[in-house]
């Protein structure tokens, strides 16, 4: 009756041939290095990579291991590489608004030779504005200019003074301007002679000069004018000289760059500077003395730094656009930041202190940034937000110092680039419901699966994959037994025989650990056994809680049977998962019912160590009574169902078929074998469904019956669908092959209950009742049994 259930031995493990590969070690392979099996993914983020249209910027899912940041950065680089080279950028002085940098572009790899250019000119305008205001030339025609302007000032001195004659008066140029002093035969009065006189002599002269000076206004504005002209005509040639200058030094910048309207603009603000303080270009050896004591700085220095050129960035040695993982993205690393001086308590800045951050330098490429790095930081995330949504990078200080400090407030640069934000699944699901402007601005979505269908090509590629390692880490090459061994591994951490995993991170793993081994041993390939042994040695380091777990059950603290039968006792599966490391444990679970009307009570919700998932199948399991027993009778019972010396919490529905047997064998009296452990969830039903870890479920209860010796009957009751899902090891195989250990596989829990108990399931006849001397009778002669105790008691 029962070796229609049992799993054959061909379908424990998917084996994979070694013969499928090519050649006898992965030396004699070609590489390269290639995604595999994440096809959906990689059109997602190509297709996304190649829109152009704003809000297309990527979002890549998936876990850790996958690939997803790996080939997220090579597939970026690939675009790039098609891509020109971005502009540069440098920030300048504003002369109209100092506080207001303008930003300039240049072709690639232009920028630091305009720098060079610029720096070169002010250094040569510096030496030569002093030469050509003391040459020679210029000396002259001072001179010329200043002679002919005398000349002409003393001719209407002279005729001023012929006037002043009559008044007894003479005007004479002094520091103070043009003054009249009163004659006295013929000379001009000293001083002396002043002070001699009497009251009423000086105010008859006051008298008569206030007078002289209201007539002789005509004459003194003339000489004025000639003053000006002389000052004017002076301020020209000295201009003409420094414009000469700079047209020398800054011409040739202008027409090299001519088609460049930023720096045409840039450039004659800048001439039109250097004329207008061309007294800065000057030797000032009268600099005040104070200022050199409590200034830090150089006055002149300070000055000329309006004429420096901020290369803001430089992609001269940048190859095709840029591709940039930023790892730390706060705020001022993503968008850059105004740096600061401290001088005497003020905090001072320029145009040459603007700081680029990661977008600028990947501005025109690519930038990939982790979902969890950038969400810690909210000011980071609403200025990534904010900046693809107006398509401008603007640097920005956004904590102010407890300085006084100078503002500035730089031209914003435009935005041409891709972004790329790597994370999980939740996060994006979180993202896209709650933050109304992430859906518009991430519209694509990459999504990395975990595993691939088991075919010839993947297998292949996986081959590739491991002889790629070699090649790249210097390993030892892999014979294509090995290869096999990994393909195998791939399936079970993908728990499905017919699937390999796509967390390359776990068979990177073992991969350079078998490569460890085989070169400790001074092997020349890396062969199935090493394989084998780095898998083995990488469990033994992780699971001491195991064998704790297996001594406890062996000197018998934890209370497993694995022989005889018992009533409302059997052996459920779970699994604990240690990070590097999962096992599968067996749990008690027993279940006690009797007369009552409180239905079945989970001992582990009345002790708030249940989850919701188990709550859910506990119900379940009253939905599969009532329908199966409970038709013609009301359901007069009580069950009390618990995990036997379980102190932390349950959930998962796993367990729910084993719970319910153990129902069955109380309500029918039935024993159940304890040597068979069973797992897998049940639907109202009666359906069994499949679960997880069924590997190490397995695994685990072999290990239980292997250290209390193997008497005959031991096995595993798992759902049929599971099947698929079996990739046991060597050792568990063997002992089925020697019948020491039972798989079975089931679809109902009346196939269950057939297993543990060797009586027949029973069918419902046509008057409603189940087959004499069987499982179903037995419980529904007892819920008959409630039922009728339940109804004398009502009457």
């Amino acid at each position: 009756m029962l070796e229609k259930y049992k799993v054959p031995v061909e379908k424990l493990r998917n084996q994979c041939d070694p013969n499928i590969f090519p050649h006898e070690t992965t030396e004699e392979w070609i590489v390269d290095r290639e995604l595999i099996g994440q096809d959906r993914a990689m059109e997602a983020l190509k297709y996304g990579l190649s829109m152009k249209r704003k809000g297309y910027n990527i979002y890549v899912s998936g876990f850790i291991g996958t690939g997803r940041n790996s080939y997220s950065y090579l597939v970026a680089e690939e675009f790039a590489k098609k891509k020109p080279t971005p502009c540069d950028w440098c920030y300048v002085y504003n002369f109209k608004k100092p506080n207001c940098p303008k930003a300039i572009n240049l072709p690639s790899g232009k920028g630091i030779g305009f720098k060079q250019e610029i720096e070169s000119a002010i250094k040569n305008i510096e030496t030569e504005i002093p030469r050509a205001l003391s040459s020679k030339d210029y000396e002259d025609s001072k001179n010329a200019i200043f002679n002919e302007n005398k000349k002409v000032a003393e001719s209407i001195l002279m005729e001023l003074n012929n006037f002043a004659k009559e008044y007894s008066f003479v005007f004479k140029q002094t520091d103070r301007g043009i003054l009249s002093i009163p004659l006295i035969d013929n000379r001009p009065m000293t001083d002396e002679e002043l002070e001699k006189l009497s009251d009423d002599e000086m105010d008859r002269l006051g008298d008569i000069s206030i007078e002289l000076t209201q007539k002789s206004y005509d004459y003194i504005k003339r000489i004025k004018a000639v003053e000006t002209k002389l000052k004017n005509e002076i301020k020209r040639i000295k201009e003409e000289q420094i414009v000469l200058v700079a047209t020398t030094f800054i011409g040739p910048i202008q027409v090299k760059y001519r088609e460049n309207e930023g720096i045409t603009s840039f450039l004659l603000d800048m001439k039109e500077d250097i004329v207008k303080n061309y007294e800065m270009f000057l030797d000032n050896e009268e600099e005040n003395y104070v200022e050199k004591i409590f200034l830090q700085g150089n006055k002149k220095e300070d000055f000329l730094k309006r004429y420096s050129i901020n290369l803001f960035i430089d992609n001269c040695y940048t190859q095709g656009a840029p591709v940039i993982r930023e790892m730390n993205p706060n705020y001022y690393n993503l968008f850059g930041k105004i740096e600061y001086a401290n001088e005497m308590g003020v905090a001072k800045t320029d145009h040459t202190r603007i700081k680029p951050g990661s977008m600028h330098e990947a501005n025109g490429g690519y930038i990939l940034i982790q979902a969890k790095d950038i969400l810690q930081n909210r000011i980071s995330w609403e200025g990534l937000k904010r900046t693809i949504t107006t398509e401008e990078l603007k640097v920005e200080n956004i904590y102010s110092s407890n300085l006084t400090s100078e503002t500035l407030n730089p031209e914003a640069i435009p935005l041409d680039i891709k972004i790329i934000i790597i994370g999980d699944y939740i996060t994006y699901h979180i993202l896209y419901a709650y933050d109304e402007e992430f859906k518009k601005i991430f519209r694509i979505r990459a999504d990395f699966d975990t595993e691939m269908e088991r075919n010839e090509e993947n297998i292949l590629k996986i081959g590739s994959f491991v002889a790629y390692q070699c090649k790249e880490e210097n390993l030892l090459p892999f014979h294509r037994e090995a290869l096999g061994a990994i393909i195998d591994l791939s399936s079970r951490i993908a728990d499905e025989k017919n699937k390999l995993t796509a967390s390359f991170n776990e068979l990177v793993e073992i991969i350079y650990e078998a490569d460890g081994w085989a070169s400790s041993e001074y092997k020349k390939v890396v062969t199935k056994e090493d394989v084998e042994k780095a898998i083995l040695k990488k469990q033994y380091r992780n699971n001491s809680y195991e064998e704790k777990l297996l001594e406890l059950i062996n000197n018998e603290t934890i209370l497993i049977d694995t022989q005889g039968e018992k009533v409302g006792e059997i052996n459920g599966l779970s699994v604990i998962d240690l990070g590097q490391y999962s096992f599968g444990r067996p749990t008690k679970i027993t279940a006690n019912t009797y007369f009552g009307k409180d239905g079945i009570i989970n001992i582990e919700k009345e002790t708030e160590q249940s989850g919701n998932i188990h709550d859910k199948g506990v119900l379940i399991m009253s939905g599969y009574l009532g329908e199966k027993y409970a038709q013609n009778i009301q359901l007069s019972m009580t069950a009390s169902i618990t995990f036997e010396q379980s102190y932390d919490g349950i959930d998962g529905d796993s367990a729910s078929s084993t719970e319910l047997y153990a129902i069955l064998s109380s309500l029918g009296d039935i024993p159940v074998k304890q040597g068979i452990a069973v797992t897998g969830s049940v639907n109202q039903k009666g359906k069994i469904q499949p679960i997880g870890g069924v590997n190490e479920k397995i695994e685990g209860f072999y290990k239980i019956c292997k250290i209390k010796g193997f008497k005959g009957g031991e096995g595993v009751i798992i759902p049929s669908k599971n099947i698929e899902n079996l990739m046991l090891n060597d050792e568990v195989i063997m002992a089925v092959k020697d019948g020491k250990f039972t798989i079975y596989a089931i679809d109902t829990i009346d196939e269950g209950m057939e297993i543990l108990t060797g009586i027949k399931a029973g069918e419902l006849n046509e008057s409603g009742e189940y087959e004499e001397n069987t499982i179903n009778a037995y419980v529904q002669e007892k819920l008959i049994y409630y039922a009728m105790l339940d109804k004398e008691l009502e009457e």
